[in-house]
């Protein structure tokens, strides 16, 4: 096995590049980081010290953007970007939102989770702040049940993550998440697809030993 895989089991995105590994058949040595994450021992193999990681037959690459775009592009099958110049582009813009527009909304509520730690205004500005990004994305997005098509692509990987990590959150931290019905019925179109299935079964109880480690 060549292909070594740096993460922490809560990662959002290790668990978006897993989704990548597992429709494309592959096998990986998932690791943690040596020394723990952002350590100095773990910077000796991976300078930027952040996660994901692969390393391949002496090859690093980080970011998860870059690593299933390299992953789709040496293991063609099955295809994970439609054909066509404009759908291709397409597909990146939704994966773009997710990583940029989406998903750090969120981020900045994990420091508020330990109740001793919450400041509820931040909290609440921030979902509110996540409300006006699905509605964004709402107008976006045109599922058929996935944003490229019938077929999982690099665009919908990020999405079932950030969305499950959410509905776990939200009642710890009191909020209320509005989901568009276009949303809604994608993020339940993504569930129910085997190899999102098969992630969120052991990403999600690796959310739920994080939520217990910062609330109790």
């Amino acid at each position: 096995m060549s292909l070594i895989f740096y993460a922490i089991p809560p990662s959002l995105y290790a668990a978006k590049s897993r989704i990548v590994m597992r429709a494309k058949g592959l096998e990986w040595d998932e690791r943690l980081p040596p020394g723990g994450y952002g350590n100095s021992i773990y910077k000796e193999i991976i300078p930027s010290g952040t996660l994901p990681a692969i390393m391949e037959d002496g090859f690093r690459l980080t970011e998860s953007e870059a690593i299933n775009e390299y992953l789709n592009e040496t293991h063609p099958y099955p295809p994970m970007l439609p054909e066509g110049l404009r759908a291709r582009a397409t597909a990146r813009s939704l994966s773009r939102f997710h990583d940029t527009r989406l998903e750090p909304v969120l981020r900045t509520m994990f420091a508020h989770v330990a109740p001793a730690d919450r400041d509820a205004d931040h909290v609440t500005r921030q979902a509110e702040l996540f409300n006006e990004r699905l509605a964004q994305l709402a107008r976006l997005i045109k599922p058929a049940p996935y944003l490229t098509g019938e077929d999982l692509s690099l665009a919908d990987c990020g999405y079932p993550i950030t969305f499950s990590m959410l509905t776990r959150l939200a009642p710890e931290l009191g909020i209320k998440i509005t989901w568009p019905a276009i949303v809604s019925a994608y993020f339940a179109s993504l569930k129910e697809h085997p190899i999102v299935a098969e992630e969120l079964e052991s990403y999600l109880p690796a959310v739920d030993a994080w939520v217990r480690s910062e609330t109790e």
